[in-house]
């Protein structure tokens, strides 16, 4: 059955309007469900801390790599061939002070003592010779008994002058001679090992070369670089030169402790700083601290692994530091704020000042107040004012840290709207 065109010109509006009508009615279907109000949730549980002010000493952390404390190069005075050598002249083993390292060849030098032995005699032959020439000419001029007094020349008085004067110079050549005898053996003037040598036995050597560099083993040290804001956490006992005076204000300058991997394992070695060096350095704005460490020569503990060159981590003494908040990173947000409850539930913004930030905690000095709520739970959306619910989770009182008695856990605190 065919529709005429008459009869789909009255169909076809009425389909249209059907088809709105539809369309109007799932709109507003789908409008009142949206405008619905949704049951209130219930208001999330967060965890809080109590501020507490506590005590802390404050370390400051540096590196440095260790070096001797005294080394010096053995720079031969006389020239000759080397006859002997210490047994532990070898690089790296150890000798005691007062150890004859090199010796060398002496017939020379004791061929020069006999030669200023024999000027000596003679000279001290002269110097008698004239003393009694010097007595005869005085004698004959008493009896002989002339009126004029006689001329030191007649008393022979400068001849007796010049024979003595030679019998000094002949005993200072003697001594001279013996002196560079004793400087062919030359001795360690302290406990220490051979950094590095460059001669070897039957060597002719010259004066001034360097034959090796020595290092004494009693004490090494460390350069540590320091910041200004680390200087600040240093009690650091200073007099106006800026060094330390005497053995008891030694033992009152922080201490030290050295940390580095040797052989497959952690060593430690416990020192003091010392001293502070006097200049800064003007490109990065550090000064540079000085730790000294005492080694046992014994080498049976871990100090004989103290060797210079060792890259070592240190962690110096700081001062005690009081009234500070140790505060979880989480509690601390992005504009060094933290979100605190007040006395009637509300969230609350407090803008802190950090004092240090550590790997898992922060220590604020300024913002907070004793029995501050801070909540260390993480909240999307912060809302000034928004009453919440709270646990309160004590914090832990580590050791050597002064810090006030605390309330128990309180659970489920639910302050009134």
């Amino acid at each position: 059955m065919k529709v005429r065109a008459s009869q789909l010109k009255v169909i076809l509006p009425v389909i249209i309007l059907l088809f709105g009508a539809v369309i109007a009615w799932i709109l507003m279907a789908i409008r009142s469900e949206s405008a619905a109000p949704t049951p209130p949730s219930e208001t999330p549980v967060v965890r809080v801390i109590r501020a507490v002010p506590q005590t802390f000493t404050l370390n400051v952390h540096s590196q440095g790599v260790v070096t001797p404390r005294t080394e010096i190069d053995l720079i031969p005075e006389v020239a000759g061939r080397i006859t002997k050598l210490h047994p532990a002249f070898v690089t790296g083993d150890a000798f005691k002070a007062g150890d004859v390292l090199v010796t060398l060849d002496p017939r020379d030098y004791e061929h020069a003592i006999v030669r200023a032995q024999a000027l000596v005699a003679e000279a001290k032959h002269r110097v008698a010779r004239e003393e009694e020439e010097a007595s005869q000419a005085n004698y004959e001029w008493q009896v002989l008994g002339k009126e004029k007094p006689p001329t030191p020349l007649m008393l022979r008085k400068p001849q007796l002058a010049e024979a003595r004067a030679k019998l000094k110079a002949a005993e200072a050549d003697l001594a001279q001679a013996r002196l560079q005898r004793s400087r062919c053996e030359w001795r360690a003037p302290f406990a220490g090992k051979i950094r590095e040598k460059s001669i070897g036995l039957g060597q002719f050597v010259q004066p001034g070369n360097a034959l090796a560099r020595l290092y004494a083993i009693d004490v090494a040290e460390v350069r540590l670089p320091l910041s200004m804001d680390q200087l600040a956490y240093i009690d650091w006992p200073l007099n106006g030169n800026g060094r330390t005076q005497g053995h008891q204000q030694k033992t009152m300058t922080p201490k030290v402790t050295l940390t580095a991997q040797f052989s497959g394992m952690v060593q430690q070695w416990q020192g003091r700083i010392v001293r502070l060096e006097g200049a800064m350095n003007e490109t990065m704005g550090m000064v540079h601290a000085v730790a000294e460490i005492e080694i046992a020569p014994s080498g049976k503990d871990s100090a004989s692994l103290f060797l210079p060159g060792l890259f070592v981590q240190a962690e110096i003494e700081g001062r005690a530091q009081v009234g500070l908040f140790k505060l979880p990173r989480e509690a601390i947000n992005a504009n060094r704020a933290v979100l605190a409850i007040d006395a009637q539930g509300r969230l609350r913004t407090r803008p802190v000042h950090l004092l240090r930030v550590e790997t898992d905690h922060v220590l604020v000095s300024n913002g907070l107040e004793a029995e501050d709520l801070i909540v260390t739970t993480a909240i999307q959306a912060p809302v000034e004012g928004i009453k919440l619910r709270y646990d309160i989770i004590e914090p832990d009182s580590g050791p050597g840290q002064a810090v006030t008695a605390l309330p128990a856990i309180i659970p489920h605190q639910n302050p009134q709207p």
